[in-house]
């Protein structure tokens, strides 16, 4: 179940980049907020409704440290997205944003102990070598250090807030992100030159907040807790797997052969992993 609401994560966050193209709101930061926005507010609408009004306070009594930890994880990660795209390009944040899972891995077994198999250090390596070959056509030979350093930024901000949700298991996260929606849309009003935007651009804004990132986070939380924090990362790499499918569908703009061979080694990778584990967990499992 961990698997599919992880999977599940990754195709939501997977539509962003083909909405986001349906806007024409040219200030990157009245996104942000108004993303955050309508994200905070599906997220609070989804405790409210799931565990009412006195659950949901508990929920926030409850996640302690570790929850403000994972809320600063996502709103220093959904930030830096924005910050970093102005550095550097999309390919050069795509790439650094595949180190996900090897820095779960890492902290997980640096940290915990948290032993990561031999299969799913393969799976880590075809995963960045799958999103090495999809962006290689947009790699150029500029360097932005500030960029870069964002963009790694991002990675070790979201490794540390899935290795956190796993550590955590016993406690519920969505109040977490919640909270990271807030700090990000705060960030973000500071930063905005203005606030407006169409009527279809709210409607595009809504399904960025409330579907793209709300229940995306909802999502991932939800199943994070349940699977190791490696296997979490390494499912979450699909999003840019589905980035170009939904571009395709909706903008009829075809992927470039180097996206759709590296989308193959990314899929192949994960299908062949989680179809290991799955036999792995069978055969351990009493009879």
């Amino acid at each position: 179940m961990g698997c599919l609401f992880v999977a599940g994560s990754a195709i939501a966050w997977s539509t962003g980049g083909a909405l986001t193209r349906f806007l024409d709101v040219t200030d990157n930061w009245t996104v942000v907020f108004w993303r955050s926005f309508f994200a905070g507010l599906f997220l609070l609408c989804f405790m409210l409704v799931r565990d009412g009004p006195h659950g949901t306070l508990r929920l926030f009594r409850n996640m302690g440290v570790a929850g403000l930890g994972v809320a600063v994880c996502f709103a220093t990660a959904s930030s830096c997205f924005i910050i970093a795209l102005s550095y550097t390009t999309v390919a050069n944040v795509l790439l650094l944003q595949a180190g996900v899972p090897l820095f779960a891995a890492l902290i997980s077994w640096v940290l915990f102990r948290e032993r990561v198999s031999a299969a799913t250090w393969v799976a880590i390596a075809a995963v960045i070598a799958g999103v090495g070959v999809m962006v290689s056509d947009s790699l150029d030979g500029e360097v932005s250090p500030t960029g870069d350093m964002l963009a790694l930024l991002i990675a070790i901000a979201f490794a540390t807030a899935t290795v956190i949700t796993r550590r955590k298991a016993h406690l519920r996260m969505t109040p977490a992100v919640f909270l990271g929606t807030v700090i990000a849309g705060c960030a973000a009003f500071l930063m905005a030159g203005q606030l407006t935007a169409s009527a279809s651009d709210f409607v595009l804004l809504f399904a960025l907040g409330a579907i793209n990132l709300g229940l995306g986070l909802a999502l991932f939380v939800s199943g994070a807790r349940l699977i190791p924090a490696a296997l979490a990362a390494l499912i979450g790499t699909l999003e840019p797997v589905l980035g170009p499918v939904w571009v395709w569908l909706l903008h009829n703009e075809v992927p470039a052969p180097r996206t759709i061979i590296g989308g193959a080694i990314i899929l192949i990778a994960l299908l062949v992993h989680l179809g290991w584990e799955y036999r792995r967990q069978r055969r351990n499992r009493p009879a």
